[in-house]
């Protein structure tokens, strides 16, 4: 049976294999079908291992294969369910060893409703259904909040709008400013990275509140707030956040599950201003009451005072030693305080002083002073040592020098041995008169035979000095 091109033309006699005909209908499909949109709804939806996803889209009277690979799917902002109606684009394609045509789906599109918005309605039901909204979960705000963590981008309007309202502030405060981007892909993995940094760090710096938001924008620009890591990371920052995102008509994720949803960042801003400014007056309110009530005690206390003048029939006396007890007890609880404030004070003031002599400063300068100390003793006892070892050294080599037998030979002497034996003549009793020497001297040798042997000392040697 002959084999052919499956594109060739061929007569209706010639019978193709199974292989053959699928590939010609797979060719046919693409080169006339290479893109398509169509409207159907998603049954039969699975996700295997691999990430691909494998669905049906079906109207009421049909339905085809379609397949979405894994690159494309993870880009999906929402997530295709069972029943869901949408618009997909893709190519026709056949599945030659089974023979079915499916479609290759590129683009995934909710039908009617946004991707972003159906995202948005997913993402925030999954996170309502885990507890992630309820009030019972979220962090209390701080009571006086003074160190603050603001994040948002560096170059934004919303970091201009927190700081300005800062700036008016007459209460000290701490404002740590931890850059992300805002918009985009990388905002939201940013912003988590920031949030998590918070959580590391707040035994260093001791945030009281964080603010996390940016300014107004579409949905996508606001998307990185309605993430579902930014969710995740603001429910499990151990510090108390505050969303301002956007505009008041601005809703988000990020909103829901923070502790407390400003309208916008400058409202945010104006929250901690106003929570101080409502410390300050109760502060106020409470030291005017506590103020009124000691006035209100020494009323009481002069009005029964006299009353029990009036009761007595000379108590003039007694009144003068009241009055005098009274005043005698007001002055000693006025230096009482003044004396406990004056040692709060000195505490205070001794307080400081410790701080500063243990400052990591003052130590390191301390260490430094002691180091260079250290080594000029160092260096004296070096030198000291050297020299000590130099002189030493140049006593030893006199004495080896004195030692040495070259240093004997070098004042005139010699060394006679005799041959061929080399043995070291000491006594005229170990040579005969013919016998050869030789005579080691300072410079060279002299071989000689011995002609005559005298064992008497010469009386007239003469030595000459080494010149």
């Amino acid at each position: 049976m002959p084999v052919i091109s499956p594109f060739a033309t061929t007569a209706s006699s010639v019978v193709m294999t199974v292989s053959q005909l699928n590939a010609r209908i797979k060719g046919l499909l693409e080169a006339n079908f290479p893109y398509v949109w169509v409207r159907g709804e998603i049954s039969n939806l699975r996700i295997p291992v691999s990430g691909h996803a494998y669905f049906t889209l079906k109207d009421k009277n049909s339905q085809i294969r379609a397949v979405m690979f894994r690159g494309q799917f993870g880009r999906l902002k929402f997530r295709p369910e069972d029943g869901m109606a949408v618009l997909c684009q893709g190519r026709l394609s056949v599945y030659e060893p089974r023979g079915e045509y499916q479609i290759i789906a590129d683009i995934l599109e909710p039908e009617g409703l946004g991707a972003l918005q159906l995202a948005f309605e997913q993402l925030k039901e999954k996170l309502d259904k885990e507890g992630l909204f309820d009030a019972s979960r979220k962090r209390p705000l701080p009571v006086r909040p003074q160190r603050i963590a603001v994040i948002t981008s560096a170059t934004g309007a919303a970091v201009r709008d927190i700081l300005k309202v800062f700036q008016r502030c007459p209460y000290p405060l701490t404002v740590t400013l931890l850059p992300v981007r805002v918009q985009g892909e990388e905002a939201a993995p940013e912003i988590v990275q920031a949030l998590r940094a918070v959580s590391t760090l707040k035994d260093v710096f001791r945030w009281d509140v964080v603010l996390v938001g940016r300014g107004g924008g579409s949905l996508e620009d606001l998307w990185p707030f309605n993430e579902e890591m930014t969710a995740r990371a603001i429910a499990h920052c151990t510090v108390p956040v505050i969303s301002a995102v956007g505009h008041e008509i601005d809703v988000t994720i990020a909103d829901m599950v923070a502790d407390w949803r400003a309208p916008t960042p400058t409202a945010a801003a104006q929250w901690v201003v106003n929570r101080l400014e409502e410390v300050e007056r109760q502060l106020d309110d409470h030291a005017k009451r506590l103020r009124a009530a000691w006035i209100a005690r020494l009323e009481r206390a002069r009005t029964r005072l006299a009353h029990a003048e009036a009761r007595l029939i000379d108590p003039r006396r007694r009144l003068v030693d009241w009055r005098l007890a009274v005043d005698d007890r007001l002055e000693r609880l006025v230096r009482a305080m003044t004396h406990r404030l004056r040692v709060w004070h000195m505490r205070s003031m001794h307080a400081t002083q410790r701080l500063q002599q243990v400052h990591p400063q003052k130590r390191l300068v301390d260490l430094r002073t002691r180091l260079d100390l250290l080594s000029r003793r160092m260096l004296a006892e070096n030198f000291r040592v050297m020299e000590r070892l130099r002189l030493q050294l140049e006593a030893a080599s006199a004495r080896l020098e004195s030692l040495s037998p070259l240093g004997i030979l070098a004042r005139g002497y010699s060394l006679t041995f005799k041959l061929p034996e080399k043995i070291l003549v000491r006594r005229t009793s170990q040579v005969r008169p013919g016998d050869m020497v030789r005579i080691q001297l300072a410079e060279g040798q002299v071989k000689a035979r011995v002609m005559e042997i005298n064992q008497e000392l010469l009386a007239d040697l003469y030595v000459p000095k080494p010149s």
